[in-house]
């Protein structure tokens, strides 16, 4: 992918609402082409539900979801099926995410078909399994055969099959264990590089991000606390209590010695 067609996303004003509640109160970010941003936060904080209302999987209520860069040219409806050619997301659970009862090929088959791309699927599903780190043996295989990380894997491949631009991470690693957590990450920043995608990342765990996004919006209770770069997070820079606060709690789960 050259440089120039790659694609950024621009958040303005994002308001999501269920009756009364307000989830998600006027949250604002650009996310340049190419850059990985994470969003981070408690529980409830609404980063979620944010990767939800881009994608059209939540109600946006206020506020605009456009692509940017010098190839974006016009603009699908976030939710749209041309928008979510472009940009696709990867859920927290990978066992959750994908039908128990269909084979690893008819998973990654299926959105090649939504999309009119079924004529070249069998080199494209082949290249997705090589790209993620499974061998075709991987094909005829049901989810529930294969290990979480494996799953997560699988998810990454189901994304990645549409040539999208622009990757949504929900919590994509908090459902495996520690030690299969850092080949996912390692695997999406090397896909990231490889292919020029643009990530927004969701995570709860400051560790993940700093290792994977270049800067972070800081949430809570659905609204903006600050956003900071990684470099400023790591040497604990940053300025609002609430964020000091992430940080110290993110230290207490660290094992000394």
């Amino acid at each position: 992918m050259s440089v120039d067609s790659r694609l950024g996303i621009e958040v303005q004003g994002l308001q999501v609402r269920y009756g009364e509640f307000t989830a998600v109160h006027e949250a604002s970010f650009t996310v340049a082409p190419g850059e990985s941003f994470g969003l981070v936060g408690e529980s409830g904080s609404g980063k979620s539900t944010i990767l939800r209302a881009i994608c059209g999987l939540a109600p946006r209520t206020a506020g605009t979801v456009r692509l940017t860069g010098a190839g974006a040219g016009s603009q699908p409806e976030p939710g749209s099926k041309a928008f979510r050619r472009l940009v696709q997301m990867v859920f927290q659970d990978p066992y959750g995410s994908l039908h128990p009862r269909q084979t690893i090929d008819r998973i990654l088959a299926e959105p090649l078909a939504i999309h009119g791309m079924a004529a070249d699927a069998e080199a494209r599903i082949r290249r997705a399994l090589d790209e993620v780190g499974l061998g075709q043996g991987f094909r005829f295989r049901y989810p529930h055969q294969l290990s979480g990380g494996q799953r997560q894997r699988i998810a990454i491949a189901r994304a990645l099959i549409l040539q999208p631009q622009i990757l949504l991470l929900d919590e994509p690693t908090s459902a495996l264990d520690a030690s299969v957590q850092a080949e996912v990450l390692n695997l999406l920043e090397s896909l990231r590089r490889e292919r020029g995608l643009s990530f927004v990342m969701v995570s709860h765990d400051l560790g993940v991000v700093t290792h994977l996004c270049e800067r972070l919006l800081v949430m809570q209770q659905g609204r903006m606390v600050e956003q900071v770069d990684a470099v400023a997070l790591a040497e604990s820079r940053v300025e609002q209590d609430y964020t000091k606060q992430l940080m110290r709690a993110a230290v207490g789960f660290r094992r000394e010695g």
